[in-house]
């Protein structure tokens, strides 16, 4: 046991040679040599040949005869195939049957004739059995002109007809052929089942291909049907016909020309080796061991398989080099026999073995073999020989091991790497997390990858934008908010600016009423003049306080375009520069998305300010200076509008002070003019205030629809961000829909989650003094919160959660605001608490996005670890096909009761072999026998050597071998069960 399993070889399966009892086109003296040096030639070279004759097999000893003289050097593997013809007519004949004989008994060809021998033809009232005696018989009365032996022979086969019943109640009867006889039946249409087609005979049909082991066969429509893949499922062929079949095709050569030649290179292969039991294996797994084509099915890529190991300097190992399959290699033995330790040595040589592994505790049971025998390792290496040709050596003490920067040429699967990743009781950890989201990110081409490296970077792309979208809106909305709350403000101040507008009037009146009460005798035009005046300076004080509001906006303007250009631009632009990292921008053509204003500000705000000083000084006009003779500068008809504030300042003085009447009244009046004039611009300014506030109420409800519109583009955002997600996830969902079996038991799905406890707790918290009333009691908002908002923020439209808060605000805004922890006279404390109150009300900080992963609808948090064991291995098995490195995987079976592993991990090796290489370490015989392993090697452990480690050797072969099935069966607890209970399935008897 050295060899490398299960490998490839061509059969010819259905050749006939010179002398074949009918139809024989091999003529002349030199026949044989010919045709023995045409199928030598032949390319692919044919390894095993099936010599084919119509009921005899004297074709078939010749062709042994020239093997042991040394020809065929090629052929290691020549078995008889008896050819019958049924008495079941086809389309041009008879249906064909063959019957595959194994060699390995010294007395097949007595065991063969006795079984030959129970058949029998019915004819001129006599009875013919199927001996080459009663043959020759059966051509003589046939023909009684015949009188040569061969000729009459051909006559007899000509004429005789198995009924097939007979032939299945003999095959059932007579153990041997059981064990050692495989039967084909042609499928073809001329001389095949195909060729049966009257409706009578569908069921005579029908029994012979269920009693049939192989159909010989090339059509690839024909091979589809027999393996489930064509208009029956495996499960409805299983049923009706006893199982799914291998086809093969042979050149069913009846001249040289044909020889080893088939209609466009369909040529038959078998995986194993040149034994007949390969032939029992492919009848066992017709999809993975029988093929037809040119070349035998593609697996790994050469350069991605490990095509031999190799460990130098270590008197430990009995077995310093090992070939290795490139399909599945599986690796068995006894507890501490050196199952890991090969393992271990392979992911090494491949860079692949963590850096935990090496620098592991030497005593933990979980840690490597190498970290726990790095002390006795010494100077040995390990060599790997790749298929692709290269060569890579490495230290087995972790000397050379550069974790940083090599690249692992191969994925391991450790027991601790799997524990690791799986076994945490508090759910997935990040680690598998992390594998999950490296494969989702594989599975994308690199188009859609967009330049991601991987699935972080992809991810923040594909929902970066809606990200931002999600912050600009949600500022923008606090800000409404902020507005909201300023207009609903001013909208309560309405009464109290209406009442102290009344009192301002009536306090004026009131001023009015003193001041006419001061009427001097004499003063009356005087008077009515001031009035006038009066009103003319209060008119141009107006004007000028409104010209220094302007400048005083102006000088903020010239401040916020200076902050603008120093600090707020440049880092609005590095920001924007972080999120488009791939531009390719350079510093220059970045400078041209600086943001700056459209127009000359620099020069205009100064011109305004200079211009509002202008404007105030021409309404304040130059200095007055007095007539000598203190005569008016204004005439009585002069239009007060257009004098200067100066001018009608120094008139009314004047007037003032022409007044006929004593000082003390002239001073009086004085005083309760400025006064009036003061009281009046106050009153403007409370009715320029109580305009704004009667106004409040329509443009809170503007505010309204826009915070509203904020509010569902804010979700529309998520929504986006949810979509775009699930995008990441539509490759593999896609194949996960279309899947069955244990694939199609996986999820991925995006969704979102909004903590509507936490929403309404922080209200509770911080924000609401519920005392009485509606709201009253803790948690009465979270349960209104979980039932009238929760299903609609996580599985609403945008619309439909912009209408759900409004219903909300609608039923409990006024209560809310009813429990404002601060009065509302404190106006300035309650406009702050207002503003936190509707940053909260309108906050999405609650909702997230989430994705999750169920199996077999269970949420993967909640999954125990060996059930997230087999994620695991569905994402490297099934799903990981981005990657076709050698996958060695120690021990999957951990945690895992049989049924399971049978039922989850079979068919997932099963199908993972057919792409990479797979190197397993396990004690399952499921994982060894019903996977079909294509090499096993079995590690043994003896003595200890020198220095200090127990001697290791490894043999290996494949199942077709029978001392590889006896250790199998020997090893693994089940073995012998699960190769006869496989066998069974198609009535296929392995050998013990």
């Amino acid at each position: 046991m050295t060899g490398r399993g299960s490998e490839w070889q061509r059969w010819e399966p259905h050749i006939h040679a010179p002398g074949t009892v009918m139809n024989n086109q091999f003529t002349g003296p030199s026949a044989w040599q010919e045709y023995l040096s045409v199928l030598e030639a032949v390319t692919p070279a044919i390894e095993t040949i099936a010599v084919t004759d119509y009921y005899v097999t004297e074709t078939y000893e010749r062709v042994l005869e020239h093997k042991k003289e040394g020809r065929l050097p090629s052929a290691k593997l020549i078995f008889p195939n008896v050819e019958l013809r049924l008495d079941v007519a086809a389309k041009k004949g008879f249906v064909n049957i063959h019957l595959l004989v194994c060699p390995e008994e010294i007395d097949h060809l007595d065991q063969l004739r006795r079984f030959l021998a129970r058949l029998s033809f019915r004819a001129f009232d006599d009875r013919f059995d199927c001996t080459r005696e009663e043959l020759i018989r059966l051509g003589k009365r046939t023909d009684t002109k015949i009188i040569d032996d061969g000729a009459a022979l051909k006559a007899g086969a000509t004429q005789f007809k198995v009924n097939f019943n007979e032939l299945r109640d003999v095959y059932q009867e007579i153990s041997w052929a059981k064990e050692n006889m495989l039967v084909a039946v042609a499928g073809g249409s001329g001389d095949g089942t195909s060729g049966v087609r009257g409706a009578a005979d569908q069921t005579i049909r029908e029994e012979i291909e269920k009693f049939a082991d192989i159909i010989f066969a090339s059509n690839p429509a024909q091979r589809d049907f027999w393996l489930g893949e064509g208009k029956m499922v495996p499960a409805a062929i299983k049923s009706r016909f006893g199982g799914l079949k291998p086809c093969l095709h042979g050149s069913d050569a009846h001249k040289n020309d044909d020889v080893g030649e088939a209609h466009e290179d369909r040529f038959s292969w078998i995986k194993g080796g040149c034994t007949f039991d390969s032939l029992r294996q492919a009848c066992i797994d017709p999809g993975g061991r029988a093929y037809i084509g040119p070349k035998p099915p593609a697996t790994a890529m050469p350069s991605q398989v490990v095509d031999s190991i190799e460990i130098t300097e270590a008197d430990w190992l009995c077995t310093p080099r090992i070939e290795l399959n490139p399909g599945l290699v599986t690796i068995i033995g006894a507890r501490g026999s050196g199952k890991t330790a090969l393992a271990d040595m392979i992911a090494a040589g491949c860079d692949a073995l963590p850096e935990s592994l090496w620098s592991d505790d030497n005593d933990s049971i979980s840690s490597s073999f190498l970290a726990r025998a790095k002390q006795l390792i010494g100077d040995a290496r390990v060599k790997l020989t790749w298929g692709g040709g290269d060569e890579v050596t490495r230290a087995l003490n972790g000397s050379e091991s550069d974790f940083a920067t090599s690249y692992p040429r191969a994925r391991y699967l450790s027991q601790r790497f799997v524990e690791d990743l799986c076994s945490s009781t508090q759910g997935p950890s990040d680690g598998l997390i992390a594998e999950i989201e490296r494969v989702i990110f594989d599975a994308h081409d690199d188009d859609s990858k967009d330049g991601a490296i991987n699935f972080r970077e992809l991810c923040d792309r594909k929902i970066d934008r809606f990200r931002q979208t999600r912050e600009r809106e949600s500022e923008s909305l606090a800000q409404v908010s902020q507005r909201i709350g300023e207009e609903h403000e001013k909208e309560r101040l309405v009464p109290s600016l209406v009442r102290n507008l009344a009192v301002k009037s009536k306090l004026i009146d009131g001023y009015r009423a003193d001041l006419s009460k001061l009427v001097i005798k004499e003063s009356e035009a005087e008077i009515k003049r001031h009035g006038e005046l009066t009103e003319a300076i209060q008119a141009k004080q107006t004007t000028i306080e409104s010209f220094r509001n302007q400048r005083r906006s102006f000088e903020t303007l010239q401040d916020e375009v200076t902050n603008m250009r120093a600090s707020r631009a440049p880092e609005m632009l590095r920001e924007t520069q972080s999120r488009i990292a791939h531009s390719g921008f350079s510093a220059e053509q970045w400078d041209e998305f600086l943001l700056d204003y459209k127009g000359p500000v620099d020069d205009k705000l100064p011109s305004y300010i200079k211009w509002v000083d202008q404007q105030v000084a021409k309404i304040k006009g130059a200095p007055v200076v007095p007539p000598e003779d203190k005569s008016a500068l204004l005439t009585e008809d002069a239009d007060l509008g257009a004098a200067t504030l100066t001018e009608l300042e120094y008139e009314i003085g004047r007037l003032e002070g022409l007044l006929k009447a004593d000082k003390l009244v002239r001073d009086r009046f004085s005083a309760l003019s400025k006064r009036i004039r003061e009281e009046e611009r106050e009153k403007e300014k409370l009715t320029k205030r109580l305009t704004d506030a009667q106004g409040a109420g329509e443009r809170r409800k503007a505010l309204h629809l826009e915070r509203g519109e904020a509010y569902q583009n804010i979700f529309a955002a998520v929504l986006a961000e949810e979509n775009a997600l699930a995008t990441l996830y539509g490759p593999l969902q896609q194949r996960l829909l279309a899947s069955s079996g244990t694939l199609n038991k996986l999820r991925f799905s995006v969704y979102r989650v909004a903590d509507a406890e936490s929403w309404a707790g922080f209200a509770e918290e911080n924000l609401l003094d519920r005392r009485t009333g509606q709201l009253k009691g803790r948690g009465t908002l979270k349960d209104i919160a979980a039932s009238d908002l929760k299903p609609v923020w996580e599985s609403g439209t945008a619309e439909e959660a912009k209408a759900a808060m409004d219903a909300f605000i609608s039923d409990y805004h006024e209560a809310l605001l009813s429990y404002a922890p601060v009065p509302r006279e404190e106006e300035d404390a309650f406009r702050v608490w207002l503003g936190r109150f509707a940053q909260w009300l309108f906050s999405t900080d609650h909702l997230s996005v989430r994705y999750g992963i169920s199996y077999d609808g269970v949420d993967i948090t909640n999954l125990s670890p060996g059930t997230r064991g087999i994620v695991l291995l569905l994402l490297y098995l099934a799903l990981d096909d981005g990657d076709d490195r050698p996958l060695i995987i120690d021990q999957p079976e951990e945690n895992l009761d049989p049924k399971s592993v049978y039922d989850e991990l079979v068919s997932l090796f099963l199908e993972a072999k057919c792409r990479r290489q797979v190197i397993m370490v396990t004690h399952n015989a499921n994982l060894v026998i019903n996977t079909d392993a294509d090499q096993i090697i079995l590690a043994e452990a003896g003595d200890h050597s020198e220095s200090g480690l127990p001697k290791i050797t490894y043999l290996a072969g494949g199942l077709e071998d029978k001392s590889t099935r006896k250790i199998v069966c020997d090893i693994l607890e089940g073995g012998a069960d699960a190769f006869q209970e496989r066998a069974r399935r198609l009535r296929v008897k392995l050998p013990r």
